[in-house]
């Protein structure tokens, strides 16, 4: 069966053949990555194991130390511990991280996700997540990986909601199952990018519940494209919390930095 299995990979990577999702050309990853986690040794295979072309890589902004111990925004000194809005306030998730500073192609390579249909963008995402975090993620005892929701409107209107592809991508590769059922959209709030901080909190007031069938799990994960304030986080981790849920982390595809 496995053998099956990657021979309708290979067979895809030639109908479809791999695109940087950043600079959108085709290209092919040179070599494969196995790490250990948890007494355990993880296979990156090749096909996968840097998803972004090694031009790219120069031209991007891979989040890295100093970092914000709460939602993991790049800081500028090493002396600092939190970002001003971590400083200010308390978040209803225990600790987040991101992949890159959401500038220059980032924003680029993301737009095309969300409004350019690209949506094979959402498993490099996801490979690059693992890469970065894998030790993180596994350390985490995860009992479910559940996407930020869409509102049922604009998933109908753009035909797929880009945080759960590369919630399922990452799913499948921490073997952690992916709930989409669990969180629900209520209200169809206005875009947060549009918003100031005061805003953002009172466009997601009571915009998340929880499905009628109730959610019988103890540590999460959410994911989303984008972070920023972390509002949208916050509103999603409180539902979670008050359904029962002891222990919600966040992982973003880029992230503003700290200020």
């Amino acid at each position: 069966m496995r053998r099956i299995v990657q021979g309708i990979r290979v067979l895809l990577h030639l109908l479809y053949p791999k695109r940087c999702p950043i600079c959108d050309r085709v290209w092919r990853p040179r070599e494969g990555m196995e790490f250990s986690m948890g007494g355990r040794t993880v296979k990156i295979p090749v096909s996968c194991a840097y998803p972004v072309c090694d031009t790219c890589k120069g031209q991007i902004t891979y989040v890295q130390e100093p970092a914000c111990k709460q939602c993991g925004k790049p800081l500028e000194g090493e002396r600092q511990e939190f970002c001003g809005d971590c400083a200010r306030k308390e978040h209803a998730f225990l600790q987040g991280k991101a992949l890159w500073v959401y500038k220059g192609a980032v924003k680029e390579s993301i737009y095309r996700l969300k409004y350019g249909n690209r949506r094979e963008y959402a498993v490099s995402y996801a490979q690059e997540l693992l890469r970065q975090y894998g030790g993180w993620l596994y350390r985490r005892q995860l009992d479910a990986v559940i996407p930020i929701p869409l509102h049922r409107k604009r998933k109908r209107q753009r035909g797929y909601n880009q945080a759960e592809l590369i919630a399922r991508e990452l799913g499948r590769l921490l073997e952690v199952p992916v709930r989409s059922d669990v969180l629900l959209r209520t209200v169809n709030t206005r875009p947060q990018k549009e918003l100031n901080d005061k805003e953002r909190k009172n466009n997601l007031k009571k915009a998340f519940k929880i499905a009628e069938n109730g959610v019988q799990l103890d540590c999460v994960l959410l994911v989303d494209d984008i972070y920023t304030t972390g509002s949208t986080m916050d509103g999603a981790a409180q539902v979670l919390k008050e359904a029962g849920v002891s222990r919600v982390y966040a992982v973003s595809v880029s992230i503003g930095r700290g200020y």
